[in-house]
């Protein structure tokens, strides 16, 4: 549960609603195609299905659950059906464990994702696609936590553009004529 939070940035209801056969383990990849909406099974928030990479850990801890219960990968010891309550009380009890202040909220773990994300550098559009968000604006709340992304910004204009001649200004063409200076080139571009 924990991992398909914070490393694949699922929400409550499609944690519930995942099924096996959504965890590609070989291809590493996993398909969120169904939500949990108080028992009643729909389409992910947004209406789309989308298909997340999965991380290796993420990988060998659904491999390592697969069961004959049922076709959900999360179901309680007794066999019965995970419930948003159910979930609650799992990460209240990880809380607990790890010492942290026991609140219940396993959103969390889908920021944590998010959050992660936007720290390491990721571009907005790529975690949006990867949490389902509708809207960039929601996505573009974490994007704050990037530190370096100015910086990594700046330092794309230092790299060459591929597919252009990185030739001194000064460089002669085939006909032995001059090739236009950068300059020229950045004034016709304008």
């Amino acid at each position: 549960m924990v991992l398909l939070g914070a490393d694949a940035g699922l929400r409550r209801g499609e944690i519930i609603a995942l099924e096996q056969t959504d965890g590609d383990c070989r291809r590493g990849q996993l398909t969120v195609a169904r939500s949990d909406w108080c028992g009643e099974i729909g389409s992910p928030k947004g209406g789309k299905t989308r298909r997340i990479p999965m991380t290796k850990r993420l990988a060998e801890a659904l491999s390592a659950i697969r069961h004959l219960r049922g076709p959900r990968v999360l179901y309680q010891r007794d066999g019965g059906r995970v419930t948003e309550t159910t979930l609650r009380s799992w990460i209240e009890r990880a809380e607990r464990a790890s010492g942290l202040p026991v609140t219940g909220h396993i959103h969390r773990l889908r920021h944590t994702f998010c959050s992660h994300l936007a720290m390491r550098g990721a571009p907005a559009k790529a975690i949006q696609e990867l949490a389902g968000h509708a809207d960039l604006s929601t996505t573009m709340r974490y994007m704050h936590l990037s530190p370096a992304s100015l910086n990594q910004a700046i330092q794309l204009l230092e790299q060459p553009v591929s597919g252009t001649s990185s030739a001194p200004a000064n460089a002669r063409g085939e006909n032995g004529e001059r090739a236009p200076s950068s300059e020229a080139n950045r004034k016709n571009h304008v």
